[in-house]
């Protein structure tokens, strides 16, 4: 198993450096001058322009730029902000937090709704109930995951005459406060990946209870409860752990359209707004961190393999 996460961990780091490469190029032909941002397209001198090009370092030749980014990653030195003038890491500290709390209640929605749905739906097969909660599913994939949480504002708001706190408090500063507002973006968020999960948790549950292991344990005599739930949901939870892990990328994505939408200050909002200011060191390591996680998560994933299915251990 220590193998299998060293030679996960190197493979990370390459791409991430992979990513690096490419998103410095890229990220440097979304149209706008970040200089005439920052001076909000005022009518200043050229001088002024240039100035202001040779102090942000844009300047420079791209390689050389690259490099230069490299040398202070290395020290920890993600460079300043172009529009907040502060380093890159403080603000990315101050709004991570947010989005990582923001994307564990999401999954914590969709894998106790989808898990729960997808095994109702398995042991009440081919039933009305079933055939709804499979309706209800393909609905949920259907939903874009922002429309939702405009049609959440727009119903809490004009039938239940209530709206999420709009100053952001944190979940150790006031946790009350903190959960309400974050209860609708969270489950907007998830909403999609509980679909998903529960149609596959349908699918690999019944795959799993029409196995020989299965008949096995119910011609011993085991009652039907521990057939269902030590066994077969155990066994149905690989596929699962597979699905949520590839589906965190999305789940980072949508935080940048919802936090914008719930007003929250979170990593999805900055990334959001370093678009919009064509704030290149920013941007850059928001995605790179959102790369990270990612990569993390999967790995998690791989050595949770080896819990759910003991079998799985010596594997690789």
């Amino acid at each position: 198993m220590l193998q299998v996460i060293v030679r996960r961990l190197v493979y990370g780091f390459l791409i991430l450096n992979i990513m690096t490469v490419f998103l410095f190029l890229v990220i440097r032909l979304i149209p706008g001058d970040p200089v005439r941002v920052q001076l909000a397209d005022a009518a200043v001198s050229q001088e002024r322009i240039d100035e202001l090009t040779a102090q942000l370092g844009l300047d420079k030749p791209l390689w050389e730029q690259l490099g230069s980014w490299y040398a202070g990653a290395v020290r920890g030195d993600f460079g300043m902000s172009f529009s907040t003038g502060r380093p890159v890491g403080s603000v990315i500290a101050e709004r991570l937090t947010l989005t990582i709390e923001l994307t564990i209640l999401a999954v914590v929605v969709a894998v106790l709704l989808g898990i729960f749905v997808g095994v109702i739906s398995a042991v009440r097969r081919n039933s009305l109930l079933d055939n709804v909660l499979r309706v209800g599913a393909v609905i949920g994939l259907s939903v874009p995951n922002f429309w939702l949480g405009l049609l959440m504002i727009t119903f809490t708001s004009t039938v239940l005459q209530w709206v999420p706190p709009l100053s952001y408090r944190g979940l150790l500063e006031d946790p009350v406060q903190n959960l309400t507002q974050m209860l609708l973006p969270a489950v907007a968020l998830g909403v999609a990946l509980a679909a998903s999960v529960a149609r596959l948790s349908r699918s690999s549950m019944l795959e799993v209870l029409g196995s020989d292991f299965i008949r096995t344990h119910r011609a011993k005599g085991v009652s039907e409860r521990a057939v269902m739930f030590r066994h077969g949901l155990r066994n149905s939870l690989i596929p699962v752990l597979t699905l949520i892990g590839i589906q965190i990328g999305g789940l980072l994505g949508g935080t940048v359209i919802l936090e914008q939408i719930f007003a929250l200050p979170g990593l999805g909002r900055t990334v959001f707004e370093a678009v919009n200011n064509r704030d290149y060191p920013l941007l850059q390591v928001c995605v790179l961190l959102y790369g990270a996680i990612f990569i993390l998560v999967n790995l998690a994933v791989d050595v949770s393999y080896g819990w759910v299915n003991p079998r799985m251990r010596k594997a690789d």
